[in-house]
């Protein structure tokens, strides 16, 4: 347990996965500082500057070796969280201390180490999504055929099958998927461009030669294994690139939020239910209570994803010429959390998708207490092929149905079948009944939907992404 007296974000405590835990941790910040000076080193190195191989050897012996107690110290008295790890670094190596940082600004290693974490972090995000469609591929095609109440407001509405629905899932989860492959190419390094963005250091430090800054820029961008740096910059990288990464993310928990909550009404209706453990406890107050739980906080942590998005937009759009600092402190806490509580939406929609249970008993009687209702038009032509007059079944099943209705509402059952039945308008199909309010009757093309969809848009994009198939997700708490 970490310090009870002082509080802990439950996005690291709770929710989030120890992969993504670790990717905005202290640890992965600050070696990556580390690795940035390094490759700035060795890249002026190359290019003439006079800095020695010792003094190289002596920086890549202790990249990994923080000293985060000593930065700590020096930040407390010089108030400059890049500085202070500058000179931690220099106790350390004290021959190559003089050429730590040599032409950079600050933002040379926050900006930098910022777009690291945020490639690395899409690229566990896509892990996790390319598996969800996987677990939900297959849910559909089991469930393709098994006829089920669609609904529009809220209000029953035309048949559909519990695989067609989940295609609409998926369908979400693949477009959230182009945008977040998208958004990786906009992900770009912010280089070595120096205090406003113009190399004037750096131009100063290789005497005036443009093709060597130039060249410096490129060398270290390939030594980060990035393939695109940005052309220009003030002294950040556009803050607009928070926003289209962040994009991607509200797109994700858009997407979940609008799974969860279909199995939070579906729950409601006994058809379909997330997994639910032997010794789960769904009420205090309630023992017989199986509350959605992991489908419930998909939603809540969804929202939070949502509502930052919003933060990134004001902070792109409220930067004042090369820079200002006032997006520092909001970006350390938004972006992180971001990706924390998409990882968290993203392991619990895994966890939910691969234990999903369907009670096929419960989704037939549901759809077969207003079947007669849906199957009218279709009895209405029945009738007329059996020689009635249009018009005076029409007003047969509408009094019927109106009847039925007043009966459900008034707490009976749906004896609308029953009423039909007895129509003497009706008595060329009264025997045909049973026939004519067959589920699979009024699904349409909905079991042809699911098998054209999955063969032509989900299952190659899986063959295309198979070695990240496997991610699995849990319920930590």
């Amino acid at each position: 347990m970490s310090d009870p007296t002082t509080y802990s974000n439950p996005l690291a405590g709770r929710y989030a996965s120890e992969a993504m835990r670790f990717n905005f941790s202290p640890q992965k910040k600050f070696t990556t500082w580390r690795r940035l000076w390094l490759a700035l080193a060795e890249s002026e190195r190359e290019l003439g500057l006079p800095i020695s191989e010792e003094q190289l050897e002596e920086l890549r012996a202790t990249v990994d070796e923080l000293n985060l107690e000593v930065a700590e110290e020096y930040e407390r008295k010089l108030r400059h969280d890049v500085m202070s790890h500058v000179h931690a670094w220099g106790d350390q190596c004290p021959k190559a201390r003089g050429i730590l940082h040599l032409g950079a600004t600050s933002c040379y290693v926050t900006d930098n180490t910022d777009a690291i974490l945020l490639r690395d972090g899409v690229r566990m995000i896509r892990r996790q999504l390319v598996s969800l469609i996987q677990h939900l591929r297959d849910f559909a095609a089991e469930w393709r055929a098994l006829p089920t109440l669609g609904f529009t407001h809220y209000q029953p509405a035309q048949a559909t099958t519990v695989g067609k629905r989940a295609t609409l899932w998926l369908q979400d989860l693949l477009h959230d998927l182009e945008d977040l492959d998208h958004a990786e190419t906009q992900i770009r390094f912010r280089g070595v461009k120096g205090t406003t963005g113009t190399q004037a250091s750096f131009l100063e430090l290789f005497d005036g030669d443009h093709d060597k800054v130039r060249a410096l820029d490129q060398t270290v961008c390939e030594r980060m294994e990035f393939t695109r740096v940005f052309a220009v910059t003030g002294q950040t990288y556009p803050r607009q690139l928070d926003f289209r990464v962040g994009q991607a993310l509200s797109s994700i928990a858009q997407s979940a939020h609008k799974f969860a909550t279909d199995l939070r009404l579906l729950s409601n209706r006994r058809e379909l239910e997330e997994p639910f453990e032997s010794k789960q406890i769904g009420s205090s107050a309630m023992p017989w209570k199986r509350n959605p739980m992991r489908s419930e906080r998909i939603c809540s942590l969804a929202r939070l994803v949502i509502s930052h998005l919003d933060n990134t937009a004001h902070t792109a759009a409220n930067q004042w010429l090369e820079r200002t600092l006032d997006d520092s402190a909001n970006r350390r806490i938004v972006l992180a959390e971001m990706f924390l509580a998409t990882d968290a939406v993203l392991n619990l929609y895994l966890n939910v998708a691969s234990g999903l249970v369907v009670y096929p008993p419960v989704v037939a009687k549901n759809l077969a207490a207003e079947l007669p209702f849906l199957a009218s038009e279709a009895l209405m032509m029945e009738a007329v092929k059996a020689g009635a007059d249009r018009q005076d079944v029409h007003e047969a099943v509408r009094q019927a149905s109106f009847e039925a209705a007043a009966s459900i509402k008034n707490g009976g059952e749906n004896d609308l079948k029953d009423r039909l039945a007895k129509a003497p308008i009706l008595a060329g199909v009264a025997g045909r009944l049973d026939e004519i309010l067959d589920p699979a009757r009024y699904v349409g093309r909905a079991p042809e939907q699911v098998d054209e969809f999955l063969a032509e848009e989900v299952d190659p994009l899986l063959a295309k992404h198979a070695d990240l198939i496997g991610a699995e997700g849990e319920v930590r708490v």
